[in-house]
């Protein structure tokens, strides 16, 4: 098996410790990536343990490991229902979903996720899919790419952003990092250089990818596929996860309003586990600076 780092697991004790493994339980890894979350399950697994990891990426997919506890599939977690059903899993005992880009896509310059190297813009997640960055790019319009940028990027100056982009698509398409690049670099502040071109690229990369459509049918057809006590785990890397974690987990509903049933009683799936979310440690930080930004939250299902 190739040993190159894909992605090094944040937060790692601490999700199994959330997930409260039991050896002849069932779980989900809905976001398998590298494997570690996914290797360190089933290490608590006894031989009647099994786990599924779901992956929508291939290259994620043809790095699996082989055991027979442990089930991959090519699919992304959206479908999450649907697959199980396909296994003939009526319920599970625990799921995690790890919502960060492994290291994998950002350094990977030929996927185009991130703004330090030139590279088509791609950000596909899902080869497979229709649309990447350069279709958003080059085909969105000024009023849809400047609500992009604003709500899944909270760029500064998200209208005069778009309008640069469209002045320039005019006169050559906007199909490569460095192009984009060149585009958008007169309306970002030297002193926040790289935060603010990250807010650009995670905007799109949200868009191409629908990552915030996806988190919402995950999060409602994971509470539906928990069986009782079951655990829910999952770790995110940016405030609009987080708040549609929070709020699914709190109440129920996506907005944070309680649900009530006919009858004015909480209808409420899931109880939080703790307050507030799970952070790295200091050491943790040093040792891999992308955990940094996770937050962990976790939730009983009642």
């Amino acid at each position: 098996m190739n040993q190159e780092v894909y992605h090094i697991p944040a937060l790692l004790p601490q999700a199994l410790d959330a997930l409260d493994i039991k050896p002849d339980g069932v779980y989900v890894d809905a976001t398998f990536g590298g494997g570690g979350h996914s290797r360190a399950i089933v290490e608590r697994l006894g031989p009647d343990g099994h786990l599924y990891g779901f992956d929508q990426d291939e290259d994620a997919v043809s790095r699996a490991f082989t055991d027979p506890r442990f089930t991959i599939v090519y699919g992304n977690f959206r479908f999450l229902s649907n697959f199980l059903r396909y296994y003939g899993v009526d319920a599970v005992d625990g799921i995690l979903a790890d919502l960060g880009v492994s290291f994998h896509h950002f350094d990977d310059a030929e996927r185009g996720f991130s703004f330090r190297a030139d590279a088509r813009l791609d950000m596909r997640m899902n080869r497979r899919a229709r649309i990447s960055a350069v279709d958003v790019v080059n085909g969105y319009s000024e009023e849809q790419l400047a609500m992009i940028l604003r709500l899944y990027g909270e760029v500064s100056g998200a209208g005069r952003m778009a309008r640069a982009i469209v002045r320039a698509r005019a006169e050559r398409p906007i199909e490569t990092v460095n192009r984009l690049l060149e585009v958008i670099d007169p309306l970002i502040d030297r002193r926040r250089q790289k935060k603010e071109l990250a807010c650009v690229f995670q905007a799109l990369r949200i868009e191409v990818n629908g990552e915030l459509d996806v988190l919402r049918s995950f999060l409602t057809q994971a509470a539906d596929a928990l069986r009782p006590g079951g655990r829910l785990a999952i770790m995110t890397y940016h405030s609009l996860e987080d708040r549609l974690v929070k709020n699914f987990m709190r109440s129920g509903d996506f907005s944070g309003q309680a649900r009530k049933d006919i009858y004015g009683r909480s209808s409420q799936p899931l109880r939080p586990l703790g307050s507030k979310p799970i952070v790295a440690d200091e050491a943790e930080v040093e040792a891999n600076p992308r955990a940094r930004s996770a937050k962990l939250r976790v939730a009983v299902k009642l």
